[in-house]
Order: C-alpha cells, then sequence, then structure tokens
C-alpha cells in the first residue's frame, strides 16, 4: 500500500541491498515453514537482543511467530492464557522445541 502526498518530494531514506533481500526472504522461508510444521508445540525462542520467551506456537504469517505465553504452572503443568505474543521471524537468534 502507498500512500501519495500531493506536493510532496519522496526521498528515498533506506533500500535493501538485492541480495539482503533475497537473504531476508530465504530466511523468513525457512522459519516459516519450521515454526508451521511446529504448530502447538512448546518452544524456547532467543532473539538477536538476547530476550528469551517461553510458549505454544500458535500460528506463523508473514514473518511474524505468534507463541502464546503460559499463565503459570500447577503441579509440573503449564497452563495457558489468551495472551499471544508476536514476533519478527528475522529477529530470532534459536528456536529451541521443549520436552512436554
Amino acid at each position: 500500500m502507498s500512500l501519495q502526498y500531493p506536493g510532496y518530494q519522496q526521498q528515498t531514506l533506506y533500500q535493501a541491498d538485492p541480495n539482503m533481500h533475497h537473504t531476508l526472504k530465504s530466511v523468513r522461508d525457512k522459519f516459516s515453514h519450521l515454526c508451521q510444521k511446529h504448530v502447538n508445540q512448546l518452544v524456547r525462542i532467543e532473539t538477536l537482543d538476547g530476550d528469551v520467551f517461553e510458549g505454544m506456537i500458535v500460528n506463523c504469517n508473514n514473518g511474524i511467530l505468534y507463541i502464546q505465553m503460559p499463565m503459570a504452572q500447577h503441579s509440573g503443568q503449564r497452563s495457558f492464557s489468551g495472551a499471544i505474543l508476536p514476533l519478527v521471524l528475522y529477529e530470532l537468534l534459536v528456536i529451541t522445541l521443549l520436552a512436554t
């Protein structure tokens, strides 16, 4: 989607290198396929910034991974709340399956 503003000049602030575009698309597609294969499985995810999240993969769409966060842990069983965290696929460093 592109918005046009009459009377304004356009100035490109950033344009991805064609090789970078190909690499990012390839990584996004690989992650999407991997994550879709593991929907409804418990994972631990580490981002490039060092943040760590644990939750259940509920969806992966358009470069975004959605994980449902656990609400609490009772008697070794995790119960899941309605909170779903969206994570951008190209910011992920590690995805680890957790044994249930």
